[in-house]
Parts: C-alpha cells; sequence; structure tokens
C-alpha cells in the first residue's frame, strides 16, 4: 500500500509516498494564492492509496478530498522526526512563517509543545526580509552571517523595527556581515528560549526550512552547547510524518 502525506504550509506545500515505510518519492511546490490548485498540481501523475494532510491547509485540503485523512503539524513533525532521528526527544522547526518547539518523550508522543504562527519574528520570513535588506540572497545570508568576525546587537525582533534598525547600521557603514550574524543570533535567542520553556533535553532535532541555514544550525549548537541533528530534507518532516501516521493506520 502506497501512503502520502501532504504538508500545505503557509510557503510551501510538500508531498511524501511511503510505501513499506520507505519513503518513495517526494515532491514540493510554493503555496501560492491557492493552496488547493497547487495541491492539485503537486499530486498530478502520482497513485497513492491513501492520504493524510498537515499543515495551514489541512482543513481546506479535506474539504476538497472527502477521502483524506488530517493531523496537526506538532502530531506530524513528531513522526516525522521519529522516523529520521529514532533517539530525537526535542525538536525545533522554524519555517516559512511560524516556528514550534516541541518535546518528546521516550515512545515518541508529544509531551509539551510552543508555536509562534502570530508573527513573523524568529521565522524563515524574518531572515529572508532582513537578507533582501542586507543586499543578500537567501542562499548567501548565512555563509555571509558566518563569515562575520561578530555580531551586532538587534533590539528589536518585529521584523517592522528591525528593518529601521538595519537601515541605521548601514547608514552608519557597519559591516554587512556583522549585522546578519547579528539578526541570525537574535533568532536564535529567540529559539533557544521556546526550547526552554517546553523543557527540551536530550538530542535536538532543527527541522524546517531555516534548518537549511548553516549559520542558523552552527549558532544553535553553540547556544546550546551541543550537536543538532538536521534531516537530510528538513523541509519534508511535516509530510513524512503524515505518511507514517497513515501507514500506520492500514
Amino acid at each position: 500500500m502506497i501512503c502520502a502525506g501532504i504538508d500545505i504550509g503557509s510557503r510551501s506545500i510538500e508531498l511524501v509516498l511511503v510505501e513499506n515505510e520507505k519513503v518513495i518519492e517526494t515532491r514540493q511546490t510554493d503555496t501560492g494564492f491557492d493552496p488547493i490548485s497547487q495541491a492539485r498540481k503537486v499530486m498530478k501523475g502520482i497513485k497513492f492509496d491513501q492520504i493524510m494532510a498537515t499543515g495551514y491547509g489541512r482543513n481546506l485540503f479535506e474539504v476538497a478530498y472527502d477521502d483524506a485523512s488530517t493531523v496537526t503539524e506538532i502530531k506530524a513533525h513528531a513522526a516525522g522526526v521519529r522516523c529520521e532521528f529514532p533517539e530525537a526527544l526535542a525538536i525545533l522547526d522554524i519555517g516559512g512563517q511560524d516556528s514550534k518547539s516541541i518535546r518528546l518523550n521516550d515512545q515518541g508522543r508529544v509531551v509539551k509543545f510552543e508555536m509562534n504562527d502570530r508573527c513573523a519574528a524568529g521565522t524563515g520570513k524574518f531572515l529572508e526580509i532582513m537578507a533582501h535588506n542586507l543586499g543578500f540572497s537567501l542562499d548567501e545570508f548565512g555563509p555571509a552571517a558566518l563569515a562575520a568576525q561578530k555580531d551586532l546587537q538587534i533590539n528589536s525582533m518585529c521584523t517592522v523595527f528591525a528593518e529601521s534598525e538595519v537601515t541605521s547600521l548601514i547608514a552608519k557603514g557597519q559591516d554587512r556581515q556583522e549585522i546578519a550574524r547579528g539578526l541570525h543570533s537574535s533568532v536564535v535567542k529567540r529559539a533557544v528560549g521556546m526550547l526552554n520553556r517546553v523543557g527540551a533535553q536530550g538530542p535536538i532535532v532543527f527541522s524546517g526550512g531555516v534548518a537549511q541555514n548553516p549559520c542558523m544550525v552552527q549558532m544553535m549548537a553553540d547556544a546550546l552547547g551541543k550537536e543538532i541533528l538536521v534531516p537530510d530534507h528538513p523541509q519534508m518532516m511535516g509530510a513524512l510524518g503524515a505518511a507514517m501516521i497513515m501507514a500506520a493506520k492500514q
């Protein structure tokens, strides 16, 4: 039996197909302005027996597809991460427009979580806007911040106020790489706070698109004093988890 998991997020849609507990195909596309049309596009030409949706658009998907099941993002990410890292006891997921910290027990069940989905602060969108303001592409932003000799303190995590602060620092002739590192540092402090509030201990997995940023991974490891585990495809964890949960029900 082939089971599909689809994660309809605010910025992107991921699709994972599993058969006999093995991933056989993955796909990804932008969410755009019509999530269901984009979901149809990403599913075009594939065959599966059952599908489970997660993410912001899961309820819309369930309405559009009567035979679809749904699962919360928290449960889906927990299942996906444990599939990749069975030893994981905590998860930090930072996506395009939200961030979440999750604590798991030894069996992989969610014990406690915290989610920020009301503000762009500390998310991929925040980093994307700041990269643009500094004249970096998103791919350049992390390596540029890593190359800085020091970080400049950024006082505001509000995207609007941080933009003004960055503009002021640029006008004063401050180094772009040091500003970039300061921005990464402010996101890391917020993320560490979220992990601390859920009592995260043991192996920590960093998932979501922001986990592809090398500066974020390194600074998180430095701040926590331990190695941070990162999946090969960190943005796929929600869809993978949904597919695995669906498969377990069969």
